[in-house]
């Protein structure tokens, strides 16, 4: 398979390695400007095999990822395919729910979707495009950046403008890139994995707990379990351990055991979790931090290659999307001169996605420990109620990271000068009151 000379006929080419979600929205991108684009899969074409269960912890679609699919006009297809969550369903032990929304407005809300149907859509979508093909089974083993050739099993050799590794956290590009010394990346492995599980409809098809609303089993230290909706009354749920604590959940007596112990109305509300447990993967969960993301002007790293992050925040998709935004916005600047664009793309992009990272490791942190806490909702209650009050003056961080594109390293400073700025309006409150109540019994 060797391609002719890069920007044959005027058009300049890409090589995309990975057709997930990140690299099927970027060749809609670019076909969109008139590049060439060629997607390279390692596996087979998900719309023509059966999906494999057990792995697919669902997607939050939220302002980043909407923002994206509107560029290219694909966001009423998608909602099309989503349940609204607008806001979170607490379970209590004993099997009581508290609601607790995510916003104080109307669209301020999250889109469950399943991963699969996404990736098929957006496939589907980029193969409209004549001059996107997508070429399946092919597995990447070298680069030659600097000439802007891959190379693939079997001895093929594809020659492009440019070269996108979307190929997930355990990218075969970044690898190669590592291996030559072009990238340092360090990745942090959780030691906790999933499992994945399913609520089902109702024997009458109804949903067997309120559809719209993301689900959340807060068990502290002895897990924390998530469930997404979906469009036929199901929902998807996860559950996510320590290593060590799945690895002694192998009989269908110590799953029972424990899920009844932790998790109570799992009895009922998943007929099947013992044999889903035993028949479905431990997935595991890691935090990649690449530099830099691009070499030799001819090679850039996007989506989870570049920075996949915990899904604890719900931004890893939506990141990966406003990735595909803003790495096209780079090209239109600099139509000229690809090395600029890619340069523009990582100085404005690694700052915030490193923020991104500690903040979906912190709200690991928040949804296995804190959720039922009374302090913890009333600081969340107090966000909502000044927010409400002062609108676009107080934006509480979950606000401006969920539904809002404000960068995420911006974000992050502006709810920490918030929060001091609350901090000092209590202290100034209780030195008033001590003051006045000294008054009144001198």
């Amino acid at each position: 398979m060797n391609t002719d000379d890069p920007g044959a006929g005027g058009a300049r080419r890409a090589a995309l390695i990975g057709a997930g979600l990140t690299g099927s929205l970027l060749a809609i991108y670019l076909a969109r400007r008139g590049w060439q684009v060629d997607v390279y899969e390692r596996r087979a074409d998900p719309r023509r095999v059966a999906s494999a269960g057990g792995r697919s912890i669902n997607l939050g679609l939220s302002a980043r990822g909407l923002a994206a699919l509107r560029e290219v006009g694909l966001l009423d297809a998608v909602l099309r395919r989503c349940v609204p969550m607008r806001g979170r369903y607490v379970h209590a032990p004993d099997g009581t729910l508290a609601f607790q929304p995510y916003g104080t407005r109307e669209g301020e809300v999250l889109h469950s979707i399943l991963r699969n149907e996404l990736v098929r859509l957006l496939l589907d979508e980029a193969q409209r495009h004549p001059q996107v093909r997508v070429h399946f089974g092919q597995n990447l083993v070298g680069l030659t950046p600097a000439r802007g050739q891959a190379e693939f099993a079997g001895g093929q050799t594809v020659t492009a403008d440019l070269i996108v590794g979307a190929d997930g956290a355990y990218s075969t590009v970044r690898t190669v890139l590592e291996r030559h010394g072009h990238v340092h990346t360090r990745l942090d492995v959780l030691e906790w994995g999933y499992k994945e599980l399913t609520i089902p409809a109702a024997d009458d098809g109804a949903a067997r707990t309120p559809l719209h609303g993301l689900h959340v089993w807060p068990g502290g230290g002895d897990g924390l379990m998530v469930a997404h909706p979906n469009v036929e009354q199901s929902l998807t749920a996860t559950m996510f351990l320590p290593l060590s604590t799945l690895a002694q959940l192998d009989t269908p007596e110590t799953v029972a055991g424990f899920l009844d112990a932790g998790f109570p109305d799992t009895a009922t509300l998943m007929p099947d979790r013992v044999a889903e447990w035993l028949e479905h993967p431990v997935g595991r969960l890691v935090t990649v931090r690449a530099t830099p993301w691009r070499y030799a002007d001819r090679v850039v790293l996007v989506g989870d290659a570049a920075h996949a992050v915990y899904p604890f925040y719900g931004q890893g998709m939506n990141s990966c999307f406003e990735d595909c935004s803003l790495l096209a916005g780079c090209l239109d600047r600099h139509p000229a001169a690809l090395g600029a664009a890619l340069a523009e793309y990582q100085r404005s992009r690694k700052c915030h996605t490193d923020v991104l990272a500690d903040l979906s490791e912190r709200n690991f942190v928040e949804l296995r420990d804190r959720l039922r806490s009374p302090w913890f909702r009333l600081r969340k209650r107090a966000d909502l109620v000044l927010h409400r009050a002062f609108g676009r003056a107080w934006l509480p961080l979950y606000t401006m990271i969920s539904h809002r594109t404000i960068p995420y390293a911006d974000a992050l400073r502006r709810a920490r000068r918030q929060d001091a700025a609350l901090l000092t309006a209590l202290v100034l409150v209780l030195g008033s009151a001590t003051g006045l109540l000294t008054l009144l019994v001198r």
